[in-house]
């Protein structure tokens, strides 16, 4: 005995009221509303199967092996990747339970889903996307702001919820950089701003004027777009484009694939995205096995090589026949 009195957690507790505590306690961390959000759908199909009026204790390592069955069942609509989702999720849940007592500590393991290729927008979708509008007085304002939008989209790849809460003085044009303030980590982020963004968002910043304060991209009274305009207009702005693909996440896809098949370093990649571990960055390394290979046998030394010699030799003959 260490003299300490072990703390005793009262166990004939429901599933609903310990979820409550979880909630309660995820809010008092800070965590975001998206994020507490999602732990709610988690449990929302997990109490459908188990019932939120069951105890907690009762749950073990056999049920979890019985939701995924009720899932397969009863939710066959579910892609795998789902199903990794919701288990991932609840799994979070049902070790807050554990680490405080609700119920017996057991190992859940999550089941391999399928990863499918991250659609990207192509080089002659994008080009369309980022042809500059022509400024005539049929130009309007949402025009030229839809532009510049989805070039800070491509250029940075920074996430929705980032986007719309940028601000004016979120960037700084002589040091090229701009400062993320609205992350999933809820730490500041700097990204480096390149010299075509630059120009585009100077460029934008003469039509949309605004205090510092403000953020950067508004609607035409100059209040801020919701997630939900935003993903409107760039819809509207894809299609008017020739373009049919209309996720604003693609843009994050599409800025992470050109960057690894341009030798980007994972490393680097990782801090631009805001990803805190290397597992998204390694699979999107692996999603993109084949511009990969593509990418391999144009830049590999040895091809590189070989086609230097074949030059060489080329430039030899050629000035035979001239002495010739």
């Amino acid at each position: 005995m260490n003299g300490k009195i072990p703390m005793v957690k009262e166990r004939n507790q429901s599933l609903k009221k310990v979820f409550e505590g979880f909630v309660t306690y995820q809010r008092a961390m800070n965590r975001a509303d998206k994020t507490i959000s999602s732990y709610e759908s988690c449990y929302k199909l997990f109490a459908e199967f188990y019932g939120e009026d069951n105890l907690c204790s009762d749950i073990t390592e056999q049920t979890i092996i019985d939701y995924l069955i009720y899932l397969k069942d009863n939710h066959s609509h579910l892609s795998s990747k789902s199903v990794e989702t919701y288990l991932r999720g609840l799994r979070a849940i049902i070790y807050y339970f554990a680490k405080n007592h609700y119920v017996e500590p057991f190992h859940i393991a999550l089941p391999k889903a399928e990863k499918p290729i991250k659609e990207t927008y192509t080089a002659g979708e994008m080009q369309r996307l980022i042809a500059k509008p022509t400024l005539q007085a049929s130009c309007s304002f949402s025009q030229l702001r839809d532009w510049a939008m989805v070039c800070f989209l491509l250029a940075t790849g920074v996430r929705l919820s980032s986007l719309i809460n940028i601000k004016i003085e979120d960037l700084f044009f002589e040091s090229q950089e701009i400062i993320i303030r609205k992350t999933k980590n809820r730490k500041q982020q700097p990204l480096p701003m390149s010299f075509e963004l630059e120009a585009v968002l100077r460029e934008y910043l003469q039509y949309r004027q605004g205090a510092g304060e403000e953020v950067l991209f508004c609607n035409a009274y100059g209040k801020p777009l919701t997630e939900d305009s935003m993903k409107t207009l760039v819809c509207k702005y894809n299609r008017s484009r020739g373009v049919e693909k209309t996720s604003i996440h693609l843009f994050r896809h599409t800025f992470a694939k050109n960057y690894i098949m341009n030798g980007g370093d994972p490393h680097s990649l990782k801090r631009l995205l805001g990803h805190s571990t290397l597992t998204m960055v390694d699979e999107y390394v692996q999603l993109y096995g084949g511009d990969l290979k593509r990418s391999y046998d144009k830049y590999n030394v040895f091809d590189q090589v070989r086609q230097a010699e074949e030059e060489a030799k080329g430039e030899r003959i050629l000035m035979l026949k001239k002495k010739k």
